[in-house]
């Protein structure tokens, strides 16, 4: 069995056969018989009978497999078609493009990693600034409504225990 450089996700380029030069997502990899299925590529049609009196009969047009030396992947940073070349990145092999781009999503160049972590980073620290700058503002009226509320809450309770009688009568008493 051989390896394929080719894995299901990837954007590739027919390079022969009747669609020369069509590009499509890969939708399966069948390492054993070296064959992918590309999306919108290699159409072909089968005609199918009625199996009961539910099912429909009719031409069905689906993807066929082609040969994987007919593909070549796309890099997503050049944009062209590369061969595919493995080199060692965190101790894992992975997929690289000519360009230096890792073709594997799961293994993204660690350089890339750190740089977003620190943008983020930088991102946050800008929003917490804002928010400290617009935080005492917002302190202050939050202090008079909750001293308002409060007041209206004595005041409810004062009038409801001043409308209430101090002793209730009995029937008996009447």
């Amino acid at each position: 069995m051989k390896s394929i450089s080719v894995k299901s996700g990837d954007n590739v380029v027919i390079i022969a056969g009747k669609d020369k030069g069509k590009t499509g997502k890969v939708m399966a990899v069948s390492p054993s018989q070296a064959k992918v299925i590309v999306e919108g590529v290699n159409i072909v049609s089968r005609h199918t009978k009625p199996r009961s009196a539910q099912d429909q009969g009719g031409i069905i047009k689906h993807e066929a497999p082609i040969s994987v030396s007919n593909v070549m992947v796309i890099c997503p940073k050049c944009g062209k078609a590369t061969r595919v070349y493995h080199k060692e990145v965190e101790g894992k092999m992975v997929r690289v493009c000519k360009c230096g781009e890792v073709l594997d999503k799961k293994y993204v160049k660690a350089d890339a990693k750190k740089e977003k972590v620190a943008k983020k980073a930088e991102e946050k620290a800008e929003d917490k600034k804002a928010e400290a700058k617009e935080a005492p503002a917002k302190k202050t009226t939050a202090k008079k409504t909750t001293a308002k509320a409060e007041d209206k809450i004595v005041a409810t309770k004062a009038n409801k225990t001043a409308s209430k009688p101090v002793a209730r009568k009995s029937k008996k008493d009447v």
